[in-house]
């Protein structure tokens, strides 16, 4: 069960962070106004709140394993929300 409850917020630790990041993104760079960008600053900010319930209770390593989930869910997120498609390099980076 403690795996699984890791797994859980790791997921949900990147759709904030990720989600958040997009949002803030979409509000400067496409203009899409402040409500886009507040909506990020919360996101990121519940990101950083959600890995704080991780039940290992080393910084660094929770960071450290949460890198990966990162990477991979960023790769994804793209190719959801922004139709963008990743080659070789991109999957030799992740």
């Amino acid at each position: 069960m403690l795996i699984l409850r890791s797994v859980l917020l790791f997921v949900l630790a990147a759709l904030f962070e990720i989600g958040g990041a997009w949002l803030v993104w979409q509000g400067v760079r496409e203009h899409r106004g402040l409500l886009w960008i507040g909506a990020g600053v919360i996101g990121l900010g519940l990101y950083g709140f959600v890995a704080t319930l991780q039940p290992e209770a080393h910084f660094g390593r929770i960071l450290a394993a949460y890198g990966g989930v990162f990477v991979a869910g960023s790769l994804a997120w793209g190719m959801v929300m922004d139709g963008f498609r990743p080659d070789r390099f991109d999957i030799i980076g992740a």
